[in-house]
Parts: structure tokens; sequence; C-alpha cells
């Protein structure tokens, strides 16, 4: 806003006597709807760019995780947003949805979540609202990474244990499919699975050591026992599909697991879990990688791991994915820093392809207005 001076900017003056200018000015009230995992970043974006673009906000966080998004309410008071300005709102989801929709109050809509969830806000919206409103959403993905034959086999590993089952896989950027070359599959495997039992330890979240805490609810703790019965039988796991034995804090805990050799077109390998599950495919050559990759409704994040600047160049020109990294030791597919990498995906895992933390994510909390006054004679 500060670097754009406001986004007031003087246009031509095509007719002798008229000064014309651009102004982007706010909306209204915004509905911001914000998700269980980092409940506090992904809440604090929409918030701050509906209100910096001087907008109001009603703040609805998951159910799942309402106690953080109090807690920044909170702050945003006690640090000095007006009185009716940001507004927190809790309760079940569904009802606050259809309010949203179909409130004539509501200006636009940011949200993050599941893409059934946005996209049945999204068509409400539509559907119910007077006229077009600005819609924002960012949700969710099947991110997948891409091995060849020219990478380096223990960066790739590391970059696919560090973004699969981080946050125990509860990420819409984490990577839950990858696609290895035949030449180097095996011994992929063998130092994925070294690495899967060494870093991913489960435990304690409060606990340092601890690099797989429990999944968010039993809802969570069933899918992945329904994903891992159907890998038995129809693929084989590397590692881990267990339920850990040894006493643990409350909570639903399960085990990291690698899963592979099942069909190209396999449920495993096209829906979003949000559980920790990666899910590892052969494929012939970095072309065959691209189109298997692409072949989804989802498009957020995607990683290479190749030292040929030649297959780096190509990933990048083909992906069809909005943020996408090669060579990614610290997460194959995850890590998004503002500033850094703006985050938005494409197709099913974004509405506007205008990533968060960007240098386009503040326009989109604002319309413009064509501004001309006419000088006296």
């Amino acid at each position: 806003m500060e670097e754009n001076e406001g986004y007031v900017r003087p246009m031509e003056r095509i007719v002798p006597g008229e000064d014309s200018k651009s102004v982007l000015r706010p909306y209204g009230a915004w509905a911001v709807i914000s998700p269980f995992n980092f409940p506090l970043s992904l809440a604090t974006t929409m918030i701050a760019g509906a209100l910096i673009a001087g907008n109001t906000v009603v703040f609805k966080p998951t159910s799942e995780a309402p106690f953080t998004a109090l807690k920044l309410y909170e702050a945003l008071v006690e640090g000095g947003i007006p009185a009716g300005v940001i507004n927190y709102v809790t309760g079940p989801g569904s009802a606050f949805g259809a309010e949203f929709a179909s409130n004539p109050m509501v200006a636009g809509i940011a949200f993050t979540g599941s893409r059934d969830v946005g996209m049945q806000l999204y068509r409400d919206f539509v559907v119910k609202q007077p006229y077009p409103k600005p819609f924002i959403a960012e949700m969710g993905s099947k991110n997948p990474a891409i091995v060849t034959s020219k990478a380096d086999l223990d960066k790739a590993a590391e970059g696919v244990v560090r973004s699969a089952f981080g946050y125990d896989g509860q990420k819409c950027s984490a990577t839950s499919r990858v696609y290895v070359e035949r030449g180097v599959r095996e011994d992929f495997l063998k130092i994925l699975k070294s690495k899967v039992e060494k870093v991913a330890v489960v435990g304690d979240p409060r606990q340092k050591s601890t690099f797989v805490g429990p999944v968010i609810d039993e809802t969570a703790f069933r899918k992945y026992q329904r994903a891992v019965e159907q890998a038995r039988k129809e693929g084989k796991i590397l590692v881990g599909g267990e339920v850990p034995k040894m006493s643990l804090p409350k909570g639903y805990y399960v085990t990291p697991t690698v899963v592979y050799g099942l069909p190209p077109d396999h449920r495993l390998m096209k829906e979003e879990l949000f559980v920790p599950l990666v899910a590892v495919d052969e494929i012939s050559s970095l072309d065959e990688a691209l189109e298997r990759a692409n072949k989804t409704e989802f498009g957020l994040t995607a990683g290479v791991f190749t030292k040929d600047p030649r297959e780096q160049a190509q990933f990048f020109e083909k992906i069809r994915f909005g943020v996408v990294y090669a060579n990614r030791k610290g997460g194959a597919t995850t890590g998004a820093w503002p500033g850094a990498q703006p985050f938005g995906g494409w197709k099913g895992s974004g509405a506007t392809g205008k990533g968060a933390g960007g240098p386009y994510y503040l326009l989109q909390f604002m319309h413009e207005q064509a501004q001309t006054v006419v000088k006296d004679a």
C-alpha cells in the first residue's frame, strides 16, 4: 500500500480541462474463514489484506481451532483496531457459511480450507448474492515431487520426508505423491525408508525431539486407517502404516507412511488426505512425470529434484502449479515465506491465482474507481 502510494494514480488527460485519476477503494465488510492448521498465520494473512485495504472483517475460525483465533482477535483490538472493524464469531461452519453466502451486507469472502467446502461456499455465494462479489480462496492440493535420474537422491529423500510428514502432513502444501525415474527408484526408496525411520519421531508435540504429533481429530485418524488398509490391499507399504504402541499424551497418533506400487490413477494418488501418507510412483522420464503431476484438479505446490538446469527449466515451464521449487531439501513442496514465495494455487487450489504475501494479493480486496474532474473554462 505504501509502495504504491495508496493506489492513487494520475491518468492521461485526453480532453482539455479534464483531470483523471485511478483510485482503488475498499469493498466493505469481508467474511474471513480460517482453517485449523496454521491458525494464526493463515488467518492473519487474510485479515491483514482486508484491513490494510480499508475494509472491515467478520472473522470466523474453524471450530477445530477457535482459541488461537480468539487470541489473535484480542491482540488486534489491543493493538488499536477500532471497535467494529474486526469482529470475531464462532459456531458451526455450515450455519455461518450459509449466512455469509446469502447476506447482502457481505462484500467479499476470503476462505482457506478444503476444496469441497470452498467450492460449495463459492457456488452459494454466486447464486445467493444480488451481483458478483469477490471470492478469495486457497483450497488445498495433491502436491507432487519429481525425482529424476540426475537428482541428488539424499537431498530428494530429505525434502520429501520433511514436506510429507512435517506437521503430520496436515498442510495444503505437503508432498503427497512422488514420481521417481525408473533407474534410481530402488536407491531412492532405500534412502527414503532410512530417513523416515530416523527422522520421523512420533510423540508429544511439545517435546523438541518430536517430528510427528497427533492428527487433528478422530475423523483424520479414521481416514488414515482407511488409506493404509487400501494401500496394503492394492499396493505395498515401504514404512509405517501402523498406530504407535507406546503410551502417548491425549490425541490421535499415527506413523508416517510411504506406499508404492499403486496404479497411477489410484485414489490415493489423486485425493488430498491431509494425513502423513505419501505415495511413490515410478516414471520413465521427466515428460511422463510432468504429465502425471499435472493430471489433477489441484495446483498448489510442486517440486523437482535434478542437477540438470535444462530439466529444471522444463519443469518450471510445464508444471501447472502456483508455487514450485527445485531441489528444496528443507521441504520438497513446502516452505513458502511472505515476501519470498507468494502462496497461491491454480485450478482447484485457488480462486484467483494471486498468492498471499505477493505483490498482487492486496489488490483483490479493492475495486477501482476512475475519477474525473472537469475544470471551469
